[in-house]
């Protein structure tokens, strides 16, 4: 038990993400705080860290051994660049069988995408958001 304590506090890193998020200047932060809560509360193995320059989202529950250069572990990667959206990229968004229309894009490596321009939003999405985390979280190679 100790082990798996050791290794998530390795993976996640909550305070560093707060941390960027008290510094972030971007026009829709309380958009992707929402976000944040929202995908940290479907599953208590789900933990983030700063990757990519944005906070991302990963399953810190232990799993077989595998390529790190596959990425096995990511769920989400968010994307700031935008200051007329946060983009959550689902980076095997195409294994999710999203019939809600939540996920958007046809990239050849699997990815998908989520759009989110307003807290209103969030909220319409919120359901379709957590549907498609939990629905990855069950196609993990745990």
């Amino acid at each position: 038990m100790k082990a798996k304590t050791a290794k998530t506090a390795i993976l996640a890193d909550s305070e560093g993400v707060d941390a960027y998020m008290q510094k972030l200047d971007h026009p829709l932060k309380e958009v992707l705080e929402a976000l944040r809560k929202i995908i940290l509360s479907v599953d208590d193995e789900i933990g983030e860290h700063i990757k990519w320059n944005a906070p991302s989202f990963l399953y810190t529950g232990e799993m077989k051994p595998f390529d790190p250069q596959k990425y096995k572990r990511y769920l989400i990667v968010s994307n700031v660049y935008q200051t007329d959206c946060i983009r959550l990229v689902f980076l095997s968004g195409a294994k999710i069988n999203d019939a809600s229309g939540l996920l958007s894009g046809d990239y050849a490596d699997g990815r998908r995408l989520a759009f989110f321009y307003s807290m209103d939003e969030v909220v319409v999405k919120e359901n379709a958001l957590k549907s498609a985390v939990k629905t990855w979280l069950a196609l993990l190679d745990k």
